[in-house]
Formats: structure tokens, C-alpha cells, sequence
């Protein structure tokens, strides 16, 4: 990748998918899982705030910054449960990496595709720590965009070769189970959320309606379970029943943020969590009890995406899997803009 003041390394989400393809996305999965857990060991050199939030009747748009000193990072990303009825993605996302040095940027990237990968990375590197030893089956409660990409991240990374599938929608598990097919995963379609329960170990809870759900109730949730809850993101939009969460020993990537928008939101603000940081750098205990519930309220967090932006970064070095965006104004004289401007006035076409 040649140097170039004006330019950008630019990631559209064909080649993403091509970069995602040429990797394997089961490695992609295991290889990102391996960069959050890097990050998150040397989690107090970043800079750490609660996402923006813009929030509507419809949906939210967020803003998720962090740095570690030398590079700063963004996601832009929204949230709109409403979009699947109009053929549009509940989320979508682009991304940015910069020099902290000179603030110019050094990567903008598609992450609509990527923070579905790193989420379910994310999920399955938390479950490492947390799930039951020898787990091999997982429920899936929610089967939408996000569903395979969990699936073979929990594949990857904790064994899991059985998968129970529930949704509101059966079409949607039947295309989850299609996509699926062939890769390593006895599947079963549920015809209920007890249904999918049945015998395994983690299970995963990823629905999208921007509201107090009850998911899961606390007769369905027996000891030694392990909670993956993604869906609850927002502050108004949870999964499950209180009563669950007060059984649990809960999980969090940064408190200020989760207990705005995630399951622990339905609790006192003091209610004790202990964070996902704490346990991979065995500063606190994960599971100390087979009987145990343990619950990862996952909302996502920046640094996560700013992990996800440094893989990305260093694979497309590797392959070329990018195109360079001019995107930035380089004039031969730092301090005349104008003139630049007034040179490109040969070549402008006429209004």
C-alpha cells in the first residue's frame, strides 16, 4: 500500500465480502476474536466514552469513537427494526481509522458486513470464559441477519456442532439453516423457545423489535446455562425477564454504556457486574460454578470495532483487496486551498 497525502485505502462491501471469502470466514472469525482479546488485554491504554446516540420513534444512530494514543477510531452504525419490512437492513455501518499523529485518516471501510462479524466474535470470545466446559449446543433465539455469523463464531471458537433454531418467523430459520448447511452444524428448526432449549448450554438471544421484551422467562432458564443476550442494544429494548438477570453473575464490555442500553438496564444502577476485560486478564473470575448462570449483556463497544478496523487494515495490506479514495485536499501549498481550488477551474465543466 503506497503512501499518498490525498488517498484513502477504501473497503466497499464487495471487497469486503471477497476478503471475508478469501479468508474463510470461520478463520476471519477466530483471527478478529484473537485482536479483540489483544485489545481488551491492554484495555486501560484506551480511551473509553458511551456511544453517541441520536434516538427516534424509529430507530437510533450512533457513534462509536475510541483511541489508543497512536490511532483513533469510529463506527458509524444505526439501528432501524422497522427497515426489514421496507427491504432495508436493521443495521448498517462504515468505519474509520486515523493517525493520531496528523489526524489524517488511513482506512475507510463498509462495517455493516464487519460488525456482524466482530458482534458474533465478540459473543463467542466471551463464551470462552464463561460457557460451560464441553458445551456443544446452542439455541438461537432470534434468527435474522445476525444468526449465522453467531452460529459459526460459537463453532470456531467453543465447539459447538449442535444448533437449535427459534424464530417468529419460521422462514427465517429455514434460510438460517439453509445457509448453514454443509458446514459442520446439526441443525434443528424449534417450534417454541422452550423447544430450542431443550439440552443445550448456551443459548443466544438476538431479536431486533425496539422494545421491553420478555424473551426468555425465568422458568426457562435452568443452572448452569450460559446467556449470550445481544438483541437488548438500546436504552427501552431488553430480552429478558429481571428475575433471570438476578440469578446471573453478569458480563459487561463497559458499565456506563450497558447499564443505559443493555438487559442491566432493568436493575439498580449498582447492581454488581464485572467486566469482560477483568476476566480474560484474570483480574476477576468468569465461571467459578458448574451450576452457575452466567449472562453476557452484550451492547458492542468502540473498541471492539476499532479491533475489527486494525485486522481489516493489516489483511488488505496482505491481498489489495481495496481501491484508494480521493478523499482528502492536497494542495502543493498547505496554506493556499484557494488556489487549488482556482487551478482545478481549467478542467471544471461549465454549470
Amino acid at each position: 500500500m503506497t503512501e499518498k497525502l490525498n488517498v484513502v485505502p477504501f473497503v466497499s462491501v464487495d471487497h469486503m465480502m471477497k476478503l471475508v471469502l478469501a479468508i474463510g470466514v470461520e478463520r476471519f472469525l477466530g483471527e478478529l476474536a484473537e485482536e479483540i482479546e489483544a485489545d481488551f488485554r491492554r484495555w486501560e491504554m484506551f480511551d473509553k466514552t458511551p456511544r453517541v446516540a441520536s434516538h427516534s420513534r424509529e430507530g437510533v444512530i450512533e457513534l462509536m469513537p475510541t483511541s489508543d494514543g497512536e490511532v483513533y477510531g469510529f463506527k458509524y452504525v444505526n439501528g432501524h427494526p422497522k427497515n426489514t419490512r421496507e427491504g432495508r437492513q436493521t443495521v448498517t455501518a462504515f468505519g474509520v481509522l486515523a493517525d493520531v499523529g496528523n489526524g489524517y485518516p488511513v482506512l475507510l471501510t463498509e462495517m455493516t458486513i464487519l460488525t456482524a462479524l466482530r458482534t458474533a466474535a465478540t459473543s463467542a470470545l466471551a463464551a470462552k470464559h464463561l460457557a460451560p466446559r464441553g458445551a456443544n449446543a446452542m439455541a438461537v433465539i432470534g434468527n435474522g441477519a445476525q444468526s449465522e455469523f453467531q452460529a459459526l463464531a460459537f463453532k470456531a471458537l467453543v465447539g459447538i456442532d449442535r444448533l437449535r433454531l427459534y424464530d417468529i418467523d419460521r422462514t427465517a430459520s429455514l434460510r438460517c439453516a439453509r445457509n448453514l448447511a454443509g458446514m459442520g452444524l446439526d441443525i434443528t428448526i424449534c417450534n417454541s423457545i422452550e423447544e430450542a432449549m431443550e439440552g443445550v448450554q448456551i443459548v443466544t438471544t438476538v431479536t431486533a423489535d425496539k422494545q421491553n421484551a420478555t424473551i426468555l422467562t425465568d422458568n426457562m432458564v435452568g443452572s448452569g446455562l450460559h446467556i449470550n443476550a445481544v438483541g437488548g442494544d438500546c436504552p427501552g429494548k431488553t430480552e429478558l425477564h429481571p428475575d433471570i438477570l438476578r440469578r446471573s453473575e453478569i458480563f459487561v464490555e463497559y458499565p456506563p454504556q450497558t447499564r443505559i442500553e443493555g438487559e442491566i438496564q432493568q436493575l439498580a444502577p449498582d447492581h454488581p457486574v464485572t467486566e469482560l476485560w477483568q476476566v480474560i486478564t484474570g483480574v476477576a473470575p468468569g465461571r467459578s460454578d458448574a451450576r452457575q448462570i452466567t449472562l453476557f449483556d452484550s451492547v458492542g463497544f468502540a473498541i471492539e470495532d476499532f479491533s475489527a478496523l486494525r485486522y481489516v487494515k493489516r489483511q488488505i495490506e496482505r491481498t489489495g483487496l481495496y481501491e484508494e479514495l480521493d478523499l482528502l485536499a492536497d494542495p502543493d501549498d498547505p496554506r493556499d486551498l484557494f488556489g487549488m481550488l482556482l487551478r482545478a477551474k481549467a478542467s471544471a465543466p461549465a454549470a
